[in-house]
């Protein structure tokens, strides 16, 4: 059985992953933009003074996250795309890994929304900017690709197609949190990606 003080003997690397998958954890069952240190402290078991010794402030907690979730999100998508066989099977393959990733990890979608509806410009909510336009950065190239192997129509707005693409995966993701089952994305998944393709695939 853990004991409050167990936590506090984890290697400073260690223990900001665990901070991280905190965070996230509560960020799953509550808004993110209420959680507190004291909440961060009592799930890791730890003292706020304990918490503080691996991240100076509460912005750092968070900027924090956004990190992990950029190297973690990102690189599933990355890897999944390297893994298609051509540029739309590597849009699809990239649309099925974020969405399984908001699936296994809800909390995370749940901070990306909360920190680009933040007012100001804090550390955290450029490393959410940050994020979404390397995502559009990658998409941007799939489809560029696509155009130049003849699989994608190569007079749509690649600008657009890439917010079309985006905007779907957040669609599914609200409509899932409204619905309170995370699942059902999965479960829309192939409808909506198929539509977004047939829009954007060259024709005959």
């Amino acid at each position: 059985m853990k004991t409050r003080n167990q936590p506090s003997r984890l290697p400073t690397d260690e223990r900001r992953a665990v901070t991280v998958q905190a965070v996230i954890d509560l960020a799953a069952r509550t808004n993110p933009a209420e959680i507190t240190t004291g909440a961060i402290a009592d799930c890791m078991q730890i003292t706020q003074g304990a918490l503080f010794r691996h991240f100076p402030t509460k912005d750092a907690i968070w900027e924090g996250v956004m990190d992990w979730v950029a190297g973690h999100l990102l690189g599933r998508l990355d890897a999944a795309a390297a893994a298609a066989a051509s540029p739309s099977d590597a849009l699809e393959a990239v649309f099925r890994a974020h969405v399984d990733f908001a699936v296994r990890l809800p909390g995370v979608p749940r901070i990306l929304f909360s920190e680009l509806q933040r007012p100001g410009a804090t550390p955290a909510k450029r490393m959410a900017q940050k994020i979404m336009a390397q995502y559009a950065e990658r998409l941007t190239a799939l489809i560029e690709t696509g155009k130049t192997a003849g699989e994608l129509a190569t007079d749509i707005d690649t600008k657009a197609a890439v917010a079309l693409f985006i905007g779907s995966i957040q669609g599914l993701i609200i409509q899932a949190l409204l619905a309170g089952n995370v699942k059902q994305m999965r479960q829309q998944a192939d409808g909506v990606f198929g539509l977004y393709l047939r829009g954007i695939r060259k024709t005959a």
